[in-house]
């Protein structure tokens, strides 16, 4: 998603028309792919994930923008495009976000009198994952990049916002007086997705993310951008190591439970962080997860005996239909962006994803934590 809001960043700073295709998972042609032996669709509309300037709707009064159009649109009105290739964008920071877009930014006011220009494609990604993975890449951005209404009227889609309102006696105290986001006409991003009091969210990976834990580890990684911002109150830097595989190893296992944390350390760690004072009145626990059933009932269970709490809930519990069951993890990053306080995956996206809307809205810094 990260991606998505930097080039419509871009195409905002640049006066030009965003094109937005789908969520693609393989571009093939094909309706339904396969993950894990299920089937999935091949693409997902943006407009069901997430709404706003990004994906057409108006900007906020006063600013004059066009309108972003999806990709199917672009293609008929543009037969003939003008492709920028890499070779002619020349920032002066190859992984400083800023510098990147004013680059690309003066590059397409140059071709001010070409209606439809597009990055050749040599180009892959204008933010590479050197951007969104460096610590300070997106520091210069950041300002500009918060008051745009890229991030003002940012918006969860109705299927989405309609998952939350269903299952949101997991998130609410009872008597849950708070109006149903989808009779609830939008303003702003800040307005619309304010603070829940007495939740507690947490991101928990599972599955194969085990392996790529070992894998950050070996290439010296640390916390992705967003996650690295110098008035978070946790930060990691990737220790110093030594020649050979004992070495590998220790480097590992100082990276795996901050990655891949074991049980008895996500339990101690929502311990110490219900402890802050951006935790008072916490008590609602919601997980956002990818783990199995077995897993979550042993994490749970840990969870409920440690400490009392009115409830806990995982990503498992939702009740979701057929369409939402392909947005689930757009509902847990706006579960996540509401909660008081956050524990979340520094090396995350989908953590990072949630620390973006938090920082955005202005949500108090020491309620963004991670393992």
């Amino acid at each position: 998603m990260q991606d998505l809001l930097m080039n419509s960043y871009l195409a905002y700073k640049a006066g030009r028309s965003f094109v937005f295709a789908n969520y693609t998972w393989i571009d093939d042609g094909s309706l339904y792919s396969e993950f894990k032996g299920k089937k999935i669709p091949s693409q997902i509309p943006f407009t069901a994930l997430i709404r706003g300037p990004i994906v057409g709707e108006p900007f906020p009064g006063g600013i004059r923008a066009p309108l972003s159009v999806s990709r199917d649109y672009y293609e008929k009105l543009c037969p003939q495009k003008v492709n920028i290739h890499r070779e002619e964008i020349r920032p002066h920071d190859q992984v400083n976000a800023q510098s990147i877009t004013d680059a690309w930014a003066a590059r397409i006011n140059e071709l001010k009198d070409e209606p439809c220009v597009e990055a050749g494609k040599d180009v892959g990604q204008i933010y590479t994952y050197d951007v969104f993975g460096g610590p300070k890449a997106m520091l210069d951005i950041w300002p500009h990049l918060a008051r745009s209404p890229i991030l003002t009227h940012f918006g969860w889609s109705p299927l989405v916002e309609m998952a939350f309102d269903t299952n949101r006696e997991y998130f609410f105290s009872s008597p849950v007086w708070e109006p149903y986001l989808i009779n609830t006409p939008y303003t702003t991003n800040a307005d619309r997705y304010g603070l829940i009091s007495g939740l507690m969210a947490i991101h928990v990976r599972r599955g194969d993310y085990e392996e790529h834990c070992k894998n950050l580890a070996n290439w010296g990684s640390s916390y992705v951008a967003f996650n690295s911002f110098p008035g978070l109150p946790d930060h990691f830097e990737p220790p110093q190591r030594g020649e050979g595989e004992a070495e590998a190893a220790r480097v590992r296992e100082v990276v795996r439970p901050h990655c891949w944390p074991h049980v008895e350390e996500i339990v101690k760690r929502v311990r110490e962080v219900r402890g802050t004072p951006a935790a008072k009145g916490v008590h609602k626990l919601y997980i956002m997860t990818n783990g199995d059933t077995e897993y979550l009932r042993v994490l749970t269970g840990a969870l409920a005996r440690d400490m009392h709490w009115t409830s806990i809930a995982t990503s498992r519990d939702m009740v979701l239909n057929v369409e939402q069951k392909y947005v689930s993890q757009a509902v847990d990053m706006l579960v996540g962006q509401r909660a008081q306080v956050l524990i979340g995956n520094g090396f995350s996206t989908l953590t990072s994803n949630v620390v973006t809307m938090r920082l955005a809205n202005r949500f108090r810094h020491d309620s963004i934590r991670f393992w």
